[in-house]
């Protein structure tokens, strides 16, 4: 619904330009916006005249006009000014903000109906009807990012992503929970995965220079029908749960590479702590161990197993990198150098997270 402020803001650039006075009053003669120089009026009179069949009348100079919402009466105009020209401009201040109302309620409509979509709270044949009425192409390929910022429902998120892309474009932003902001991207001929991700690129960049926030985005499979975007919506939130737990370093993350981090999401916590045991049984698990043996493996992991490089690039002796693998070795059991223990030390550290990010999250 039109709020007041905006009410005020149309009345006050119209009596700014045509210097009648407006004021906006709801069916029980209180005031919901008026002007500086506007005039009361008795209560009563604007009962009386709500409940009369007329659609304006004269009272003491004033021109009393009903702005209807769909037929349905919602607010009483006020214009007190020289003869014709308060009524003339009374009838334009209704005409504007009769379609205000039409336009913000539309704009509750789309918001509300994106929302019950993406939460499967519609029925099929709803999908399709209420697209229609709200003027929504349903066969259109469309894809859902999803934004999340630090801040609980910061505002200035969605507000920027609004301006970035408009329902004129066909897209749409809306917001389910407190803690992201939803993006239903329309795709035009030709656009893919790529193309998507380099929007997604752009929301980060531009979050962080226009708002100054840190944001993580992600994005599901590109669906051909509208009733398809629950599923594209619940591929997002994955994505981002993913990203966080195995891949904190990236800022975009895409359903469809989601890789070895997908597979361990979807573990039972159970069969996880079962791998650990077996794999480490009473050694020590990767995760207690020193930052320093920690970075050295990584860069070791990012080098393909290559001694020589990692040394360089850690500005350390070869010897001194090999005695920091064999000390590993001591503590875990497992030696990074072959291959097949270097995979199960690295899906170890990913079940590791895994496991923490799910202990951090129980109530």
């Amino acid at each position: 619904m039109i709020s007041a402020q905006i009410m005020q803001n149309s009345i006050d650039e119209l009596s700014a330009i045509t210097r009648v006075e407006l004021s906006v009053l709801d069916l029980k003669g209180k005031v919901v916006a008026q002007t500086s120089e506007a005039p009361s009026f008795d209560a009563g009179f604007i009962t009386d005249f709500a409940n009369s069949p007329v659609e304006s009348q004269v009272i003491s100079g004033i021109h009393l006009l009903k702005i209807l919402d769909e037929g349905e009466l919602t607010y009483i105009l006020l214009a007190a000014g020289q003869g014709e020209n308060a009524y003339m401009v009374g009838k334009i201040c209704v005409s504007q903000l009769q379609n205000l109302i039409v336009a913000y309620k539309e704009r509750y409509d789309r918001n509300n109906f994106f929302q019950n979509l993406l939460l499967d709270n519609l029925l099929l044949i709803d999908i399709y009807n209420r697209a229609k009425k709200l003027r929504i192409d349903a066969n259109v390929p469309r894809v859902i990012i999803l934004v999340e910022t630090k801040a609980e429902r910061d505002s200035g998120a969605q507000e920027l992503l609004g301006s970035m892309f408009t329902s004129q474009t066909g897209d749409y932003v809306t917001a389910v929970d407190e803690s992201s902001v939803i993006l239903v991207k329309a795709l035009k001929g030709g656009e893919g995965y790529d193309d998507i991700d380099n929007i997604a690129t752009t929301i980060v960049d531009m979050m962080n220079t226009e708002a100054m926030l840190d944001v993580r985005v992600s994005y599901g499979t590109i669906t051909a029908e509208l009733k398809d975007l629950s599923k594209s919506y619940k591929e997002a939130k994955m994505a981002l749960d993913v990203g966080k737990i195995f891949y904190a370093e990236k800022h975009v993350t895409a359903y469809n590479t989601l890789g070895i981090g997908r597979l361990i999401y979807q573990l039972p916590i159970s069969l996880c702590r079962i791998f650990i045991d077996e794999i480490f049984g009473d050694r020590e698990i990767p995760e207690n161990l020193d930052e320093e043996t920690l970075n050295t493996v990584n860069k070791f992991f990012e080098n393909n197993l290559n001694v020589s490089e990692t040394s360089r690039q850690l500005f350390v002796h070869r010897n001194t990198l090999v005695y920091r693998i064999e000390k590993l070795q001591k503590a875990t059991g497992l030696d990074v150098r072959t291959f097949d223990e270097a995979l199960t030390f690295k899906i170890a550290m990913m079940v590791l997270n895994y496991m923490k990010y799910v202990d951090s999250n129980e109530f």
